[in-house]
C-alpha cells in the first residue's frame, strides 16, 4: 500500500505564512479576552458520546466523528447496533465540554467564572470555502450570571476584539429566542412545531420573507398563522424600536422584562463600544443550536456571506450535568474564517521583527563556526531572531549565487550581503 502525500479530505495542512497569522490572532485573542477577566481553560477534544448526543447540538449531532471502542470493550461479533461499538467520539463544537467541564470542577472555580476556550473542534460536514472537518473555535463563556450584564460584556469583548483585526466595520445581529417563540405562539404555530418554524425563518436570508411564507404553507401551516406571522416582520424595525414593537405587540406571549433588557443590552454596547460596528435587531436570527434559551447573537463581515462568529444565553445545559440550572453565555468567534479572510486581503503581522540570517561557507572552520555560534547566540539573548544555514556559491556565471536565491531562504529579503573570511552575513525581513 503506497502512502498518500495529500491530507485527510476536509483537513490541511498549515503553512509557515498562515500560521504566523494565526498565532498573532490567537495571541491578540488572549490578550484582549483577558483585559475583560477571561481565564483560558480546557477541555479533551474526546468527549463521552452521550454527552455529545443528548439533542443538544442540533445538526451537528449528525456530524460526530465516532470513536470505536478499545481493546476487550471492543465485541464486534456480538453488535446489535452503532452504540453497541462506540462510547466516545471527537467533540463537535466547545460548549458541551465545557459544560461538563464546568459541572465537574464547579467547586475549584470563582463565581461566575469567565472561561476562554481555544481548540480544535470536529465535524464530518462536507468542506467548502471557509469550512473544513478539523477547525480551530475559539469562546468565551461566563457561567454562573443571570444577569444581561454577562451577554454586554461578551459582545462588548467580542467586538473589540474583531475591531483590532482589521476590519474596517462590522455588524452583529442579536435577537432573543423567548422573542421567536412568543412570535410563533401570536401567530397560532402550534408550540410542538417552533422548532420546524424557526428552520424554514432561518432561511430568510436566503430564499426572502415570500419563500419562507411559501415553504410553511407547502409545510401545512394554516394560510392565517403564516400571513399573520409574516405582517409582525413586515411591521418591525431592526433597531431597539422593533424591540418596542415587540413588547407592545406581543402583549400576553412575551415577558416585558425580555424585551427591556434586550433593549438594555442593545443601548449599553452602543455607548460603550470601542471598534466601528453596528448592533441591530434581528427578528429572523435563530441560530442552529437547541440549547439556546435567552439572547442570540451572530457577527457579519462585509464582503463575506456567512457569519463569522455567535453565540448566545444557554441556561439549562448545565443542569443537564449537575441537575441544577446554572445560568451561562457565551460568544464563538469563527477563527478559520478570520484567519482566511485576514490572508486573502494580504494582512501582514504587524510589528514583525526583521531577522537576520548568517549563511556559511561549506569550508568554514570549526573555530571561526565556533565563533558565529557565540555571536549568534548573543544576538538570539538581546531579541534578535538569527537563522543560520550553509550557502551553496558556485563560480561560474551561469550558477553564481543570485538575490533570488536569498528570497528562496524562508521567503526573506536579503537587505545586506557580503563576504568576509568565508563568512556570509545577511539581514532579512519576513514576509516578503
Amino acid at each position: 500500500m503506497s502512502l498518500k502525500k495529500k491530507p485527510v479530505t476536509g483537513m490541511k495542512d498549515i503553512l509557515p505564512q498562515e500560521m504566523e497569522i494565526r498565532d498573532y490572532v490567537i495571541g491578540l485573542i488572549k490578550d484582549t479576552y483577558k483585559q475583560f477577566g477571561f481565564t483560558s481553560m480546557e477541555a479533551p477534544c474526546v468527549e463521552h458520546i452521550e454527552n455529545l448526543t443528548s439533542k443538544q447540538g442540533g445538526d451537528n449531532e449528525k456530524l460526530i466523528f465516532r470513536i470505536l471502542k478499545r481493546g476487550e470493550k471492543l465485541k464486534i461479533d456480538e453488535a446489535k447496533e452503532e452504540n453497541d461499538l462506540v462510547d466516545s467520539g471527537l467533540r463537535y463544537d466547545l460548549t458541551v465540554p465545557l459544560c461538563r467541564f464546568y459541572s465537574n470542577n464547579a467547586n475549584e472555580l470563582p463565581q461566575p467564572f469567565k472561561a476562554l476556550h481555544i481548540g480544535n473542534v470536529f465535524r464530518a460536514d462536507r468542506p467548502q470555502r471557509g469550512r473544513f472537518r478539523q477547525f480551530m473555535q475559539c469562546d468565551i463563556d461566563i457561567l454562573g450570571d443571570p444577569t444581561f450584564l454577562a451577554e454586554i460584556d461578551v459582545i462588548l469583548a467580542t467586538s473589540t476584539l474583531v475591531g483590532k483585526l482589521d476590519f474596517d466595520s462590522f455588524t452583529i445581529r442579536i435577537n432573543d429566542r423567548r422573542i421567536l417563540k412568543a412570535m410563533a405562539a401570536y401567530s397560532g404555530f402550534p408550540e410542538d412545531s417552533f422548532t420546524q418554524v424557526f428552520i424554514i425563518l432561518d432561511k430568510m436570508d436566503k430564499i426572502g420573507m415570500d419563500g419562507v411564507a411559501k415553504e410553511l404553507e407547502e409545510s401545512g401551516f394554516a394560510k392565517e398563522s403564516v400571513e399573520k406571522y409574516m405582517d409582525l416582520f413586515k411591521a418591525m424595525g431592526s433597531g431597539v424600536d422593533g424591540v418596542a414593537y415587540c413588547k407592545e405587540k406581543l402583549e400576553g406571549f412575551l415577558d416585558e422584562k425580555v424585551a427591556d433588557d434586550l433593549t438594555t443590552i442593545i443601548e449599553s454596547v452602543m455607548q460603550a463600544k470601542t471598534a466601528n460596528f453596528t448592533l441591530e435587531f434581528d427578528p429572523t436570527l435563530v441560530r442552529g443550536m437547541s440549547y439556546y434559551t435567552g439572547p442570540i447573537f451572530e457577527i457579519s463581515i462585509d464582503g463575506f456571506a456567512g457569519s463569522v462568529g455567535g453565540g448566545g444565553r444557554y441556561d439549562e445545559m448545565i443542569g443537564k450535568f449537575t441537575g441544577t440550572p446554572t445560568p451561562a453565555t457565551g460568544f464563538s468567534i469563527g477563527f478559520e474564517r478570520i484567519v482566511m479572510l485576514l490572508m486573502e486581503r494580504g494582512f501582514k503581522v504587524p510589528g514583525a521583527k526583521e531577522k537576520k540570517v548568517y549563511l556559511l561557507d561549506k569550508k568554514l572552520t570549526n573555530e571561526k563556526l565556533l565563533e558565529v555560534m557565540k555571536k549568534a547566540a548573543e544576538e538570539r539573548k538581546a531579541g534578535q531572531s538569527i537563522n543560520i544555514a550553509y550557502a551553496k556559491i558556485k563560480n561560474s556565471k551561469k550558477n553564481s549565487w543570485k538575490k533570488k536565491d536569498m528570497l528562496s531562504l524562508q521567503k526573506f529579503i536579503m537587505t545586506l550581503f557580503y563576504k568576509k573570511e568565508n563568512l556570509y552575513h545577511g539581514r532579512i525581513n519576513e514576509g516578503a
